[in-house]
């Protein structure tokens, strides 16, 4: 069994993969949880750091350090400095005193910052019908091995939807006449994430999809 803090979460997604491990595992976040506060410390990750940890899967805020935004960085002010405050978390915790660290983040700044990611994963390598590449820094950590790859599904601008197989030219309603485009579940025809501008909008981008945590546990807790 082994002490697991997930930082940055207030889902539980991945803390709750690691419990049904065995593992004596919590969430912690200045956010209330969404599951049980017994696993939750909320308050700032950074003063638990040291508190003898044997792993930490960490989840700092994307929201200033992706390449989606970074270009507001030029055209906001305060910006910049945001994600100078961003890369200050990135860094305490790539830095944390813990044997066993994954640090996960959408691409971005940090790969020029700190340096590339050991691996990119995708959901629809582990049983998710979705497409989100996230970066992962690993240390201690094996690289994570899919466990379910799905294939996606064709949009043809005309409207019909059909199987992977047949290929982009494929399109059995218009006999490929247009060039379709391979997506996922959780993407409009024109490859763009279905989730609209909300207040909700970041909480649920953030969190981890079920089969990565499920692979998350299964792999990293048997080492």
């Amino acid at each position: 069994m082994m002490r697991v803090l997930v930082a940055c979460e207030f889902s539980q997604v991945v803390t709750k993969a690691f419990r049904d491990k065995g593992h004596d595992a919590f969430s912690c976040d200045i956010l209330p949880t969404e599951g049980n506060p017994d696993w939750h410390i909320q308050e700032g990750v950074e003063l638990i750091l040291e508190d003898g940890w044997d792993m930490m899967i960490a989840h700092p805020p994307c929201t200033y350090p992706c390449s989606s935004g970074l270009h507001w960085n030029k055209r906001t002010p305060g910006r910049d400095e945001l994600t100078h405050e961003a890369m200050l978390l990135v860094f305490a915790l790539i830095d944390a005193p813990i044997p066993k660290i994954a640090l996960e983040n959408p691409i971005g700044c940090i790969s020029s910052k700190y340096r590339k990611p050991d691996q990119i994963i995708q959901p629809w390598q582990f049983g998710e019908n979705a497409s989100k590449a996230t970066c992962l820094w690993l240390k201690g950590l094996p690289p994570l091995k899919p466990t379910k790859i799905l294939d996606p599904v064709y949009a043809c601008p005309c409207g019909h939807r059909f199987e992977y197989d047949l290929g982009k030219y494929g399109c059995p309603n218009c006999n490929g006449e247009h060039i379709a485009r391979a997506i996922w579940a959780n993407q409009t025809p024109g490859g763009q994430n279905k989730l609209g501008p909300s207040p909700t909008r970041g909480a649920e981008r953030a969190r981890t999809y079920q089969g990565i945590a499920n692979a998350m546990a299964d792999q990293w807790g048997e080492i």
